[in-house]
């Protein structure tokens, strides 16, 4: 029996349901060629942040005896960042054989609407928008907040180029907030970015950045979230990130409900051999399960197909452990 492992994301058509996250591995498009080998279904570009070009403008500014000069360097910068990466976009689109999707992290929403029609034109398949806000304010309204991931979208979509969501998971109501994206016109939504994590330095009594990868429990709640975005939006994509090491967790996300997953952290580690691997593990497992293609498994153990949903609203430890007392 032969096992079909492509599949449809974000209205691109992938070889397989595993995508090379955007990461430093993407940065240089000769080694990609060589995780694209390995079996990938598409590649996202390392992202292009608005805060790093705003940070190099303020640097220069700072240095700059001229002010009336400043709008100018800023100008300069901001071009000069997106003239490279469109570059990067041609060559990754020269070079590569599956669907390249480039990414931006934005903070405003219409400075990226011109630069998002620039990466139509240089051939990037679709654009992934990392939008991701840590909120201090005591007063902010969930609402506004909301609104401003929505307006991102809005004005993003109707460029010729499929939109990707990349969220974290520190939002109040997750599904209704994916919902708002799809009307707005996301096609998809990633679950989740990995925040920039913080640890303390205790000889010196500072604050320093923490683990750059991800662990293994991570996964749990990109499995939790991907089965209840299914369950509750049907109609948009989904791409499981974050915690995906082997072709268990690949198999787990795409029963709950993902189009694609996204790898990263075992291609620093292992390198090509993640990809092969975690492929030839799924495949195993769907002859093993008499499954001939993805669409055959996908979503089967979502929030809308179990017979008990309320399995993944179960968030505290008592209930669950009761739960299982009463059983036993």
């Amino acid at each position: 029996m032969m096992v079909d492992l492509s599949t449809s994301f974000a209205g691109l058509t992938l070889q397989s349901p595993l995508i090379l996250g955007s990461s430093g591995l993407t940065r240089n498009v000769d080694r990609t060629c060589t995780l694209v080998e390995a079996g990938v279904g598409a590649v996202i570009l390392k992202s292009l942040f608005e805060e790093q070009i705003l940070m190099q403008t303020g640097h220069l500014v700072a240095k700059n005896d001229y002010p009336e000069a400043n709008d100018y360097i800023s100008s300069y910068v901001r071009s000069e960042a997106i003239e490279d990466y469109i570059r990067i976009v041609r060559e990754a689109k020269a070079k590569l054989t599956v669907p390249v999707i480039a990414s931006i992290n934005c903070t405003e929403a219409g400075s990226w609407v011109e630069f998002a029609e620039r990466l139509r034109d240089a051939g990037a398949d679709a654009l992934e928008v990392n939008v991701m806000r840590l909120e201090t304010e005591l007063f902010a309204d969930p609402a506004e907040i909301e609104a401003y991931y929505v307006s991102i979208v809005t004005a993003l979509a109707g460029k010729g180029l499929p939109i990707i969501v990349k969220l974290s998971r520190y939002h109040t109501n997750l599904p209704m907030l994916v919902d708002k994206l799809r009307a707005a016109g996301a096609a998809a939504v990633t679950l989740f970015n990995r925040s920039y994590q913080i640890n303390i330095d205790l000889n010196r009594e500072q604050l320093i950045g923490g683990e750059v990868f991800s662990h293994e429990g991570d996964f749990t709640e990109t499995l939790r979230f991907t089965g209840v975005i299914r369950g509750c939006v049907p109609n948009v994509g989904i791409s499981a990130s974050t915690g995906i090491y082997t072709w268990e967790e690949l198999t787990k996300v795409l029963l709950a409900g993902a189009d694609t997953a996204q790898m990263c952290t075992a291609v620093y580690k292992q390198g090509a051999t993640a990809i092969a691997e975690a492929l030839k593990g799924l495949r195993h497992w769907m002859l093993e399960h008499g499954y001939q293609s993805l669409s055959e498994l996908r979503g089967r153990l979502s929030y809308g197909a179990v017979a008990d949903p309320s399995l993944f609203e179960r968030i505290q430890f008592m209930k669950y452990f009761n739960a299982r007392a009463a059983q036993d």
